[in-house]
């Protein structure tokens, strides 16, 4: 069942668009499963038959470039919104909420235990506890290193060359060709 607002785009097109939508959609939850599914059988093939796990995770990803290596496990809402830029190396553990997109540029290192955090949720607390949630995209620029267990929030883009430190929070857009460490991130030095 496809649920759509009276202007027909359905409830994944105003996803998309950034707008504000019902979480508790059975599209979604279709969606989900999928990802859920895909994600396990990744899990599974890695390391012991890399080209299966390659297929597998290619259904998974919205866009997978060449020489990507992806380690499991990999947590995403639906894959589909996630794109992965040739020769990246994405260590254990990511968790990529791509509620809407999440673009990983070329030749990145993301660090184990990375968060990638695209949805957004009301104050208020009725319109959360009724389901209400927008999201903002996430960009990460080419040839960015984002540090074990960092954290970059809904609606920022991190510059090309970038290092983001072990454990920062990104709350706002990074520059290219600078160190960003703390929480909030802020820049320390330039490239």
């Amino acid at each position: 069942m496809i649920t759509s607002s009276p202007d027909g785009r359905t409830v994944r097109e105003r996803m998309l668009a950034g707008e504000p939508y019902i979480a508790d959609d059975p599209e979604l939850a279709d969606m989900s499963r999928r990802a859920m599914r895909l994600q396990h059988e990744y899990a599974q093939l890695h390391p012991s038959d890399p080209v299966a796990a390659r297929e597998i995770l290619a259904q998974l990803v919205g866009e997978l470039g060449e020489r990507v290596e992806v380690r499991p496990p990999l947590y995403v809402d639906y894959g589909s919104h996630l794109s992965i830029g040739e020769g990246t190396f994405v260590n254990y553990n990511l968790t990529a909420l791509d509620v809407t997109w999440i673009r990983i540029g070329r030749n990145c290192q993301i660090g184990p235990n990375v968060q990638l955090l695209t949805p957004t949720h009301p104050l208020d607390p009725e319109p959360r506890r009724a389901m209400w949630e927008a999201a903002e995209p996430i960009t990460i620029e080419d040839n960015v290193w984002l540090g074990g267990g960092a954290i970059v929030l809904a609606g920022v883009t991190i510059g090309e060359n970038s290092v983001i430190g072990a454990g920062a929070v990104v709350t706002k857009d990074i520059p290219a060709n600078v160190v960003a460490v703390g929480n909030p991130a802020r820049v320390i030095r330039d490239l």
